[in-house]
């Protein structure tokens, strides 16, 4: 049976007609929750000008993409009762004054981390994936590492910053990495050695519980799952699908391999670093590091090698032809950051390219 999966998507509200941050996640939250019925489906993220939700977990992708649909135009419908909209972006294009949200984790926050905790207005996309114990999800974090630069290449969606083209394709990425426990990792080799590291993280005093354990990819500290946490939250909704199952792949893959007995590639996290670091800056426009070998190569040749490397386990779920055919959709017309160019090129306007971005943002 295939492994389950769930996505938590990063949402960030605009105003309707100026398309600049607004403060309402508590409002919309409120009303989103009368409306659905449900009170964990939606939930406040770090700044009031955004908010989260969560799917069920899902062995069928196309019942996940039905369900990021759906929440997404829940999101949108609660939202246009205050004038506001929802857009699938993972930074602001406009310049953004964020307001941190309410209750004690937030300001603790804001105390202990300061301007990295103000600024921090970015949306990103959590991916789960089942795994049957602690063992094996260390086991798929170990193998899994030289692969994740390539998901945030593919889901780059941030090169807008306070009214600023950054020259990156995934400035969020860029954001996200100030928190001090943020980025990729070391060789763990067994769920005893993840679990004493990241007690000794959380012993120094820095961070204040597990949840700040902000790994590229961690057990989930309340799930039976390994996350996945570094893409951008994704414009068009397609494009969270096809996360969505290549990381699963991933995860099937690196179990697999390590059933197998097979040892995981022990790359530096300098050089992990570095591979990040290329995937934020050029996303699919130029070259990323290959993962085998963390030498420069064209960007869609890296997309080429991660397929052929889940091929298995994709012809296993059922999932192939589907991820070959989104693969091809979002190589041709690009990711959120290539598309956010090009529709400020034509318009000329940031105004007119979120309120077209909110439109994509509901498929």
């Amino acid at each position: 049976m295939a492994r389950t999966v769930g996505v938590e998507e990063e949402l960030l509200l605009v105003d309707a007609r100026s398309g600049e941050p607004q403060a309402l996640s508590s409002a919309v939250l409120a009303l989103a929750e009368r409306r659905t019925g449900k009170d964990s489906v939606f939930e406040p993220e770090l700044h009031h000008q955004q908010l989260e939700f969560a799917t069920e977990p899902r062995a069928d992708m196309t019942e996940l993409a039905e369900e990021i649909l759906r929440w997404r135009a829940e999101a949108a419908a609660s939202a246009a009762d205050f004038g506001a909209s929802v857009a699938a972006l993972a930074t602001s294009p406009l310049p953004a004054k964020p307001v941190i949200g309410e209750g004690e984790r937030y300001s603790w926050l804001a105390r202990r981390f300061g301007l990295t905790a103000r600024e921090q207005l970015t949306c990103g996309c959590h991916v789960h994936v089942s795994v049957a114990s602690d063992e094996e999800g260390v086991a798929v974090l170990d193998r899994i590492r030289p692969w994740l630069p390539v998901l945030l290449a593919l889901t780059s969606n941030s090169p807008y910053w306070q009214g600023q083209d950054t020259s990156y394709s995934s400035y969020r990425s860029r954001v996200w990495s100030r928190w001090p426990s943020a980025g990729p990792v070391e060789v763990f080799g067994s769920a005893e050695s993840y679990h004493r590291q990241a007690d000794a993280l959380i012993d120094t005093g820095v961070l204040r519980d597990k949840g700040m354990i902000y790994f590229d990819a961690r057990l989930s500290y309340c799930y039976p799952t390994v996350e996945i946490r570094v893409a951008d939250v994704c414009l068009d909704p397609a494009d969270t699908v096809l996360l969505a199952t290549l990381v699963r792949g991933l995860v099937e893959t690196a179990a697999r391999s390590w059933r197998a007995g097979e040892p995981p590639d022990a790359l530096p996290v300098s050089l992990l670093r570095m591979a990040a670091w290329q995937a934020g800056r050029s996303g699919l426009e130029g070259s990323l590091l290959h993962p085998l070998t963390m030498k420069p190569a064209p960007a869609e040749d890296v997309l080429n090698v991660l397929l052929a490397h889940v091929r298995g386990a994709l012809e296993d779920s059922g999932d192939l032809a589907s991820a070959e055919s989104a693969l091809r959709a979002v190589t041709s017309r690009g990711p959120g950051a290539r598309v956010q160019r090009r529709l400020l090129a034509e318009t000329g306007s940031l105004r007119t390219t979120v309120a077209e971005c909110v439109a994509r943002s509901r498929g």
